[in-house]
């Protein structure tokens, strides 16, 4: 019997008081048309209401798709998401106080979807202790009507640990390609795999439904066994897309086959960069790398650095990969963000992000937008609106080395590059170096316990984290470090009694001296410098 329905009698499913768990990232895998069948019923009939919404990654294109789509007053009761920060209807409801909100980092929540699939009570963890996880400063919590505690700090052999009690999930709501009447779904033109399986199961496990979205219908038994991704004994009903901007494989493009591997682009298609702050940050915090290491680049200035690397001809020289899944490859910058051009191949989120807990990337390199005199690191809420840490916490506690990445200040800042030197022609107008974080997304504070080799990159200046505290070691040439660097920080960092002029060269419009850069770091690794 054929499950296939329309998005408006897919929503008469959903009770009110329901909790939804969803795939997505920005829009990849995202089921914009069962969503808007959602939205639409509750427009018609105020039904469902109340509902708990889960998701693992960033949902959204910061304008009308994705969770905004369910935004409307008194839909959704309670959030539990890694970021929230592209649906702005959701971003209002929580900033006004009119919706529960929980950031819980997206390998947690993927984690907890885990766990409901094993039928486990909880989830135990190290990720998010000394952060705004952490119960002792906020718990998750991300408004002042946020009360129910969802996490607490135990101890398990002598150490601490966060526990998370599991979420039973009563609808799945899952984006792929190609779906056959028994509700066999494969995500051929997909570029994220998500953890669609898992919440499948999870749903089931739980005693709830499933629902699925795909552009193209077949017949049973025509989708290869090994491209089904989602069986069709975990699916209720199925919804073909009838509007092609519900089915975009990116925030950016509807598709584009070299993130699929289905065809592979010559790089030099790839607009290189201009000579800018941001290309200087890229160059500088890409000396951190070595040959043979597996890396993760964050969202915004750190994924110039894999335009940096393919520009100088070093891609060959190590892999880079995504949170979202991609092994291999050039990580896409915005509005393509999680996708990369070319992958070698590209594994389920909450695989990937299992490998990253265990330890297995050797150096991330990921956004810094405020910065205190700890080494604390704030991505997640800003004048108490709240944008949530996405991997961010999961990555920073697995990587072997972390690179922070920013310009030093925010607001307007220019630059001149002139002859290997910076000059700061007109300064941004928000610091980012403050005397204390608004939100705790990385802890300086265990990352020193930890003894993890942290750097903080910007285009006038290289801070390391030193015994706890912020210590300056190198400045741009040109730049004045009272006037251009310390004038401009809420705290007087340490200065080291060995301050390095940055590398001049980096400064000029052509580089070449990426390779052999990289090339000293795996001579003074082995020399044990």
């Amino acid at each position: 019997m054929s499950k296939l329905l329309t998005a408006a009698a897919a929503a008469a499913f959903i009770p009110d008081g329901a909790t939804i768990g969803a795939t997505g990232s920005g829009l990849a895998c995202w089921p914009e048309e069962v969503a808007q069948g959602i939205a639409a019923r509750f427009r018609e009939t105020g039904s469902p209401k109340g509902l708990t919404l889960l998701h693992s990654s960033a949902i959204g294109d910061w304008k009308e798709r994705g969770t905004t789509t369910l935004g409307a007053d008194g839909q959704v009761r309670r959030l539990i998401a890694s970021h929230i920060g592209g649906s702005m209807n959701m971003s209002r409801l929580v900033s006004e106080g009119k919706i529960e909100a929980y950031a819980v980092s997206q390998g947690v929540v993927l984690d907890l979807i885990r766990a409901q699939a094993k039928g486990q009570k909880g989830v135990l963890t190290k990720v998010g202790l000394g952060t705004f996880m952490d119960p002792r400063l906020e718990g998750c919590a991300m408004n002042a009507i946020t009360k129910e505690s969802i996490v607490k700090v135990v101890e398990f052999e002598g150490e601490e640990y966060l526990w998370f009690k599991t979420i039973p999930i009563d609808v799945a709501i899952i984006r792929g390609t190609v779906a056959d009447e028994n509700g066999n779904l494969s995500m051929d033109k997909e570029s994220i795999l998500t953890e669609a399986v898992t919440l499948a199961q999870a749903a089931k496990n739980s005693g709830g439904i499933v629902i699925v979205q795909a552009e193209y219908l077949a017949k049973p038994g025509t989708i290869h066994p090994k491209k089904v991704i989602v069986p069709g004994v975990l699916v209720d009903h199925v919804v073909i897309a009838t509007n092609q901007a519900n089915q975009w494989q990116s925030e950016g493009v509807y598709f584009n086959p070299s993130f699929t591997g289905d065809v592979r682009v010559p790089m030099s298609s790839i607009a290189p960069i201009p000579l800018d702050e941001h290309k200087i940050i890229a160059r500088r915090a890409a000396m951190e790398l070595r040959a043979n290491s597996l890396v993760n680049l964050g969202v915004g200035v750190p994924t110039n650095i894999a335009d940096v690397a393919s520009e100088e001809g070093c891609m060959d020289l190590m892999t880079m990969t995504t949170e979202h899944g991609a092994v291999g490859g050039v990580p896409a910058r915005l509005p393509n963000f999680g996708h990369s051009y070319n992958p070698e191949a590209i594994l389920r989120n909450d695989d990937m992000m299992a490998f990253y807990d265990g330890g297995g990337i050797d150096i991330t390199f990921l956004g810094l937008a405020q910065v205190d005199r700890h080494g604390n690191v704030n991505v997640s809420k800003f004048n108490g609106r709240t944008m949530g840490p996405g991997g961010f916490i999961n990555i920073t506690r697995g990587a072997k080395r972390v690179v922070f990445c920013g310009a030093f200040t925010a607001g307007g800042l220019k630059v001149r590059i002139e002859d290997g030197k910076l000059a700061i022609a007109q300064e941004g107008k928000n610091r980012k170096f403050v005397e204390q974080v608004e939100q705790v997304t990385f802890s300086g504070k265990y990352a020193a316990r930890d003894r993890k080799p942290v750097l903080y990159v910007t285009e006038r200046a290289v801070f390391t984290l030193e015994e706890g505290e912020m210590t300056l070691v190198e400045v741009a040439p040109g730049v004045d470090m009272e006037r251009d660097i310390l004038a401009h920080m809420n705290f007087r960092p340490r200065i080291s009694p060995n301050v390095k002029t940055m590398d001049r060269a980096i400064f000029q419009p052509r580089w070449g001296g990426l390779r052999p850069c990289i090339a000293s770091n795996v001579k003074a690794k082995a020399s044990g410098a």
